[in-house]
């Protein structure tokens, strides 16, 4: 046990520090999607936030995967941590000042996007190096578990100490984890070097080409990824819907708490991966979660205005999240060369994350020009107004309706796809 401990101690340093971190930047985040809701009260203003996070990411993916692979992990997480960290800086002054407005938070959350794309492949290849082999579905399932926490405890934070210390206090608590994270990172772990030449062989076009050509040659793995686009496209839509469905019915901290139970979920499915035996087809249970998810947590917000019933819907649809992804990590590290790691990664980052902006640009208009205009005008039928409510809000419940349907279908058209390949370790 104690030998099991020290062969993961980079491992529990460096998860623990940057989930931190990432607990801090998104209540960061939270707090702003607040504070633009309260001044527009526009869904695709709040969602224009998240889209101008992951425009660069899903563009510049590619590119950043093969700088990733050809310099070295530790001081490329530590020079994208630092930029992050200046762009929250940057937001802070602007606040105190009374400049900040609409348009820079999108400015800036471009320039953070950009720094993150770079970041998070380098990341991905940081943690094959320091985990054994035997650990992955393990450490996989406690990085999911440290997401789901996250995701609990950012909506909960973000809303008390918005409405009880303001803007401020948010940025301030968020550049705190930020340092606690860069020194345990830059003190404390240490990120074994690949020893490869490849990977300073070529320019950044020519490697990012490798991790298509990859791809290309491992079907399977690229029509998961494809059919997770799918996914993410629903997903997406629905994060730009949630706000504009609760926030008008039952305000910011109703709002923060329904967040918070798709974390609650996810802690508790997180331990699926740890205690769970090796599937025997791990492809299938990414297509089955999926399909599970999608298929409930919509309908049941769609037909409900009881915040109870929300919170409900929440758990069930994001309750195995974490065991699909832990199984698409495990056959992504499993299947890649760890030199390859980087740019294969990045090439993942482009093509199963591109559908978030337009999720998120769809789902919010929408909501603003569609479903909230149509229920408002059918204000006095009976049977709208019994389906989806009334008032602002009813718009965005007959937009959940609409995602189930398109998350249900999305699922079944691409079972013809993926049922073919299965991954079965001996």
């Amino acid at each position: 046990m104690k030998n099991r401990i020290k062969n993961l101690k980079d491992f529990y340093v460096l998860w623990s520090t940057q989930s931190l971190s990432q607990l801090g930047s998104a209540i960061t985040q939270f707090a702003l999607t607040l504070w633009i809701y309260e001044k527009t009260g526009s869904a695709l203003s709040t969602a224009t936030l998240t889209i101008c996070t992951y425009a660069p990411y899903v563009i510049m993916s590619i590119f950043a995967g093969a700088l990733s692979d050809k310099f070295d992990k530790k001081k490329t997480m530590l020079i994208c941590d630092l930029f992050a960290a200046l762009t929250t800086v940057l937001v802070f002054v602007l606040y105190k000042t009374d400049l900040l407005s609409m348009w820079h938070l999108y400015a800036i959350n471009m320039v953070s996007g950009l720094m993150n794309t770079v970041q998070q492949p380098a990341s991905e290849v940081a943690y094959t190096l320091i985990v054994p082999k035997d650990d992955y579905q393990k450490t996989s399932g406690l990085q999911q578990l440290s997401r789901s926490l996250v995701s609990i405890g950012n909506p909960i934070i973000s809303a008390s100490l918005y409405a009880l210390a303001g803007l401020d206090v948010v940025i301030a608590v968020d550049l705190l984890t930020f340092a606690v994270a860069f020194f345990s990172l830059l003190l404390f772990v240490r990120i074994p070097e690949i020893s490869s030449k490849a990977n300073s062989e070529g320019n950044v076009l020519t490697l990012a080409k490798e991790g298509l050509v990859f791809l290309k040659k491992t079907p399977m793995i690229l029509h998961v990824i494809l059919f997770m686009s799918g996914v993410n496209l629903i997903a997406s839509a629905f994060d730009a819907v949630l706000p504009a469905l609760v926030i008008p019915k039952a305000g910011n901290s109703v709002f923060g708490i329904v967040t918070a139970c798709s974390g609650i979920a996810m802690v508790v499915g997180s331990f699926l991966p740890t205690v769970l035996p090796k599937p025997k087809d791990r492809v299938r249970v990414i297509f089955l979660t999926m399909l599970f998810s999608l298929g409930t947590e919509n309908f049941v917000l769609a037909f409900s205005e009881n915040p109870v019933i929300w919170c409900i819907g929440q758990f069930i649809g994001w309750f195995f999240v974490p065991l699909m992804a832990a199984n698409q990590n495990v056959i992504m590290r499993n299947t890649i060369p760890v030199e390859l790691q980087g740019r294969v990664y990045a090439c993942r980052n482009t093509l199963q994350f591109f559908t978030i902006p337009i999720g998120l640009f769809l789902g919010g208009l929408f909501v603003d020009k569609v479903c909230e205009p149509f229920m408002t005008i059918r204000a006095g039928s009976a049977f709208w107004t019994t389906l989806f409510g009334t008032g602002k809000g009813s718009g965005a419940a007959l937009m959940m309706l609409i995602l189930g349907i398109a998350g249900v279908v999305m699922c079944l058209v691409s079972r013809g796809f993926i049922r073919k390949y299965s991954y079965i370790e001996d």
